[in-house]
């Protein structure tokens, strides 16, 4: 009798175990919130595909802890309004146990609220908006380095250089207001200012409110917009005779920057907060065009290199929480990485800090749309 109460308690026990969110004995659910469609669909597409070829790979050994990994992708648009809805039936509708790979600054915020109170962690979010990492949020883990640190990068370039005279073209809402306060802060502690600004609308190629910046005639133009209005500003710009220098963050999307602008790409600067990704010069740059060309996705770039390392990430931090997975053993799993090397890359966390990387290089649009770093 003894034996039998015992054993029922021990199944009642393992199936509370395996009662969180999202979790089965078989499998893991994760969710994503990225455009797929519309002006900024390639870079939701890249991220996923990032994201997806080191999934795949985990799962062609047998997943994590035995689990296979099931990534859901819910279509934004690049829009918070959507970001919102698809966060909400992630959560509530799809039993998600965590989210990972979310793209752009107002989308972010947009579902931040929702996640927070849901208290499910979102790893590796493909914007570095300050707004994102102040105040502390115990359940956004970025593996990026942020706006700040880009434009901190771009400024002392321009200047060592001898661009003195920088503009700044940018995207009216919080993506763009975040890179123009990076451009600000870099400047300012310098006690420099920013020559002009201009703004564009999000999701959107009407100049009519940016190109009046050039009147000022700046030196180098520092672009916080997604790929569709920055090329669409280059190419105007070019057309009327500017011929200074372009730097964009990263969010821009490189290749999808660079295949917009075709024959008047060269030259136009980018930074970056992953390794170079044409390359096979560290392990994981090899790793990862090992697993996506197995997916048949030949066409590397920067921004499916960056969803590919934050799986890698969320796989770490799944093996470390263990078998009996639970949100919070995840989030004090990934609160363990020091200095933990990726494959030349080293991300970190610790309990107040959740920014795993200052990294930050600078790339350029040379020739056939090819880069040089």
């Amino acid at each position: 009798m003894f034996k039998l109460i015992l054993s029922g308690v021990l199944t009642f026990f393992s199936a509370w175990v395996l009662a969180e969110t999202g979790v089965s004995e078989k499998e893991i659910i994760l969710g994503q919130s990225a455009a797929a469609s519309g002006p900024a669909s390639a870079l939701g597409t890249r991220m996923n595909q990032g994201i997806r070829a080191y999934f795949e790979y985990i799962n062609s050994l047998g997943g994590v802890n035995g689990r296979k990994l099931n990534l859901l992708l819910a279509d934004d648009g690049y829009e918070a309004n959507r970001a919102i809805e698809n966060t909400k039936k992630l959560i509530e509708k799809d039993k998600v146990f965590a989210l990972i790979g979310y793209v752009g600054t107002p989308t972010t915020l947009a579902a931040l609220p929702i996640l927070t109170e849901a208290k499910v962690p979102l790893v590796g979010p493909f914007t570095g908006a300050q707004s994102l990492r102040e105040p502390f949020n115990p359940y956004l883990f970025h593996v990026r380095a942020s706006y700040f640190d880009e434009t901190e990068k771009i400024v002392a370039h321009l200047l060592s250089i001898g661009q003195k005279k920088i503009a700044v073209f940018y995207q009216d809402d919080a993506y763009g207001k975040a890179g123009l306060a990076g451009v600000e802060q870099a400047l300012k502690k310098r006690n420099m200012q920013i020559l002009a600004t201009g703004t564009v609308q999000r999701n959107s190629i009407d100049l009519s409110k940016a190109l009046s910046i050039l009147s000022a005639k700046p030196d180098a133009i520092v672009q916080i917009s997604a790929y569709t209005s920055c090329a669409a500003f280059i190419l105007e710009a070019r057309k009327r005779g500017y011929t200074g220098q372009f730097v964009n963050v990263s969010f821009v999307g490189s290749k999808a920057l660079a295949d917009a602008l075709g024959k008047n790409g060269p030259g136009v600067m980018i930074s970056q907060v992953v390794p170079f990704p044409f390359s096979g010069a560290i392990p994981l740059v090899r790793d990862y065009q090992k697993h996506m060309a197995l997916l048949g996705f030949k066409d590397y770039d920067f921004t499916s290199l960056e969803g590919y390392i934050a799986a890698k990430v969320m796989v770490e931090g799944l093996k470390r929480a263990g078998r009996n997975l639970t949100r919070e053993n995840l989030i004090s799993a990934l609160e363990t990485f020091k200095n933990l090397d990726l494959g030349g890359f080293e991300v970190s966390f610790s309990s107040r800090d959740h920014a795993a990387s200052k990294f930050v290089d600078l790339s350029i649009i040379a020739s056939n749309g090819k880069f040089q770093h």
